[in-house]
């Protein structure tokens, strides 16, 4: 899976991608900051047939690469520098299996390497020009740091919304009928939160924590929600507690629950909800205390 941002380094921008949550910065568009735009093919070429950069390629895929073809790598070092070697971005990836370098095509195409290669590209380019790529990033990194954290705050927030309401309803309607110990109550609230799982989400906690063991081991199957589903599910809880009082049975809860959830998530995407409550939240950090 990958993810596209753009990095603004004095004037030029350069893309930057996710993938398999790792950073990889566009070499392509780092040429620009020598004005090479249309000799970038030319640029990479010839500095990833520098001795020196196979060697450092060579090493980085040694370390984090463990099906790096080091019998090739070593041919190419051999090689390296002679007036008769020739290397490519493909022919390198090919022969030695490398991982650290990637092609890209399509509206954010070029060459990309993981950011240790792209810092060290940065040097060949301009070590001045180096350091203010190395600033942006990390100012990115720190924005989304702070956004994950924001994001965190706000489903905490929602999560917490309605659950009293939900859970006393249970206990002052539905349990009081049944008559049961201590120990069975808890699973009248595991069902009844169930119910809600099965409306939002189409499977019980258990079903998800089958379907997901490593996730089940840090998380359960609400921390996986969008802000959207949240916010439903703090509507459906509510709505939940006022038909259990009611006494629609659950079924019929069930039905008029699905129902209502739909409608409100397709309200909520349409209107771009989730990003609107997350800038709120950014604009008026009380919000989520």
């Amino acid at each position: 899976m990958t993810k596209t941002s753009i990095m603004n380094v004095q004037g030029i921008e350069i893309a930057l991608t996710t993938i398999n949550e790792e950073d990889f910065i566009c070499i392509t568009d780092i040429v620009k900051a020598k004005g090479g735009d249309a000799r970038a093919a030319d640029i990479i070429k010839n500095w990833i047939r520098n001795r020196s950069t196979i060697e450092f390629l060579g090493t980085w895929e040694t370390l984090y690469n463990p099906n790096f073809k080091v019998v090739e790598f070593d041919h190419f070092r051999k090689e390296a520098g002679l007036p008769t070697f020739t290397m490519s971005v493909s022919n390198w990836i090919e022969k030695t299996g490398a991982i650290g370098i990637v092609s890209k095509a399509g509206r954010y195409g070029g060459t990309y390497a993981h950011k240790d290669i792209a810092f060290e590209f940065c040097s060949a380019i301009s070590p001045m020009f180096k350091l203010y790529v190395i600033k942006e990033y990390q100012r990115l990194v720190e924005l989304e740091r702070s956004e994950l954290a924001l994001s965190w705050n706000v489903k905490r927030l929602l999560s917490k919304a309605n659950y009293h309401i939900h859970t006393d309803a249970i206990k002052n309607v539905i349990l009081p009928k049944l008559n049961i110990s201590q120990m069975k109550q808890g699973l009248v609230y595991a069902s009844e939160a169930d119910l809600l799982n099965m409306v939002l989400f189409g499977c019980t906690a258990k079903q998800w924590q089958e379907a997901n063991p490593e996730l089940a081991k840090t998380m359960n199957i609400r921390d996986t929600a969008t802000i959207n589903q949240l916010i439903v599910l703090s509507n459906i809880e509510s709505l939940n507690a006022e038909l259990i009082k009611q006494g629609v049975s659950k079924e019929d809860r069930f039905t008029i629950l699905r129902r209502t959830a739909e409608e409100q998530l397709a309200v909520l995407i349409s209107r771009n909800a989730e990003q609107n409550f997350a800038k709120l939240a950014s604009e008026d950090p009380k919000l989520i205390e």
